[in-house]
């Protein structure tokens, strides 16, 4: 039988009523022939939920200035989340009468490196699942997490449950994932930002990556990066939907390697309009952008858009699996020994794409930003898959508005 990969996100298990759905989902899938994999997430919020009563604890006991809970004591505590969700998905399959067992990340042989709260997959053993499967079991894995090489538990970021079942679907020889959420695939936008955005039925691994990587909630980009490495076929489907007689639902975003186009008049092609908050601007003296480097590295602290020119060098600062930005930031200044200025309240807004640097996009792109009365950006970025702007944290929904009336609309 063909393996059946699925991943089934927060919101999509977040009540033992949503999970019932998710358990009829996954049987039928039984029943149609599959041997079925399913990837869950943390019930609902939890994961917030957990991380501010972690917040909680560490600031009941502040003395001498703001500290940080231990990203190692962080996986611990988050990393139990995914696991109440793959128990309860079980113990429903096992009510509608099929055989299920749930599996950790570590259980399923998902090695990362020692990095606490964003490692990276760098191995997938999945001996024990497809023992399992070769029993007749559908196979619950608790996703977003794994074991390092020291046998430390570590979680994979925020969207990392994609990246599980990516890389699992990778791993057992599966042709395509199934990524199941509140949302029914890709959009030209956030459709919470902008109303008219356009669903797209199709959109290739590249952009789809890029945009992850600009800040779209869509898909996890370490999952599309295993997936263009593997040559999976992502499919994006809304929990909800009912699916037809071949198991497919009335609206999908299918996501592989080179699907086609519609191109610009200008040769490029625009596939979406992307926001990210909570961003910070570091500016060193150029000199200094090496320090910068490595001591952001060994810090675990990601720097997006590096640039140097004009005797300074800047990069921007994504705080999204930052918990512990505050303190790391203080020693990221204290290594840099006063050379480097850090500027809060910034959001990346970019124009995913590709051929964006060859036609008339970049103009065009500067040209929305002066006409919609948004400030001069304090940085642009242009690439030939992504023209970018950072703008102050309030301007990011107006900008991305505008954005895409004139690229997407």
């Amino acid at each position: 039988m063909s393996i059946l990969v699925q991943k089934y996100g927060g919101s999509s298990v977040a009540d033992v009523a949503k999970l019932g759905q998710v358990a009829d989902k996954v049987t039928a899938a039984r029943r149609a022939g599959h041997d079925v994999v399913v990837v869950v997430s943390a019930m609902g919020k939890t994961t917030d939920e957990l991380l501010a009563l972690a917040a909680k604890v560490t600031a009941a006991h502040e003395r001498d200035g703001k500290r940080e809970a231990p990203r190692r004591e962080l996986d611990m505590l988050v990393s139990t989340g995914e696991r109440v969700s793959m128990a309860l998905l079980s113990i429903a399959i096992h009510a509608r009468g099929f055989e299920a067992i749930s599996f950790t990340g570590s259980q399923s042989g998902i090695l990362t490196n020692d990095r606490h709260f964003d490692a990276r997959i760098i191995e997938v053993r999945p001996h024990r699942i497809e023992d399992e499967l070769a029993r007749g079991k559908i196979v619950i894995i608790a996703g977003y997490q794994g074991m390092s090489y020291k046998r430390e538990i570590t979680t994979l970021g925020r969207g990392g449950s994609d990246t599980t079942a990516v890389a699992l679907a990778a791993a057992l020889g599966a042709e395509h994932c199934e990524i199941y959420s509140d949302v029914d695939g890709v959009y030209s936008a956030d459709p919470r930002v902008v109303p008219d955005a356009v669903h797209l039925p199709t959109i290739d691994l590249a952009s789809l990556q890029e945009m992850a990587e600009a800040g779209a909630k869509v898909l996890n980009a370490q999952a599309v990066e295993w997936a263009r490495r593997a040559k999976i076929t992502l499919h994006a489907r809304k929990t909800s939907d009912p699916l037809d007689a071949r198991g497919n639902p009335a609206r999908e975003t299918i996501a592989r390697e080179t699907p086609a186009h519609p191109v610009g008049e200008d040769g490029s092609r625009v596939r979406s309009v992307v926001g990210m908050d909570k961003v910070v601007l570091v500016r060193v003296p150029s000199p200094a952008l090496h320090r910068l480097a490595s001591a952001a590295a060994e810090l675990q602290v990601p720097l997006l858009d590096v640039a140097t020119g004009g005797g300074d060098a800047c990069a921007s600062i994504p705080l999204l699996n930052l918990p512990d930005w505050e303190v790391r930031r203080a020693t990221l200044a204290a290594r840099l020994e006063g050379a480097a200025t850090f500027a809060d309240g910034y959001a990346l807004v970019s124009v995913v794409g590709d051929g964006l640097t060859t036609g008339s996009s970049l103009p065009r792109f500067l040209d929305v930003l002066a006409t919609a009365g948004i400030p001069a950006p304090d940085r642009v970025v242009a690439g030939p898959l992504r023209l970018s702007a950072l703008v102050r944290s309030p301007q990011l929904g107006e900008t991305q508005r505008a954005l895409h009336a004139a690229f997407v609309v």
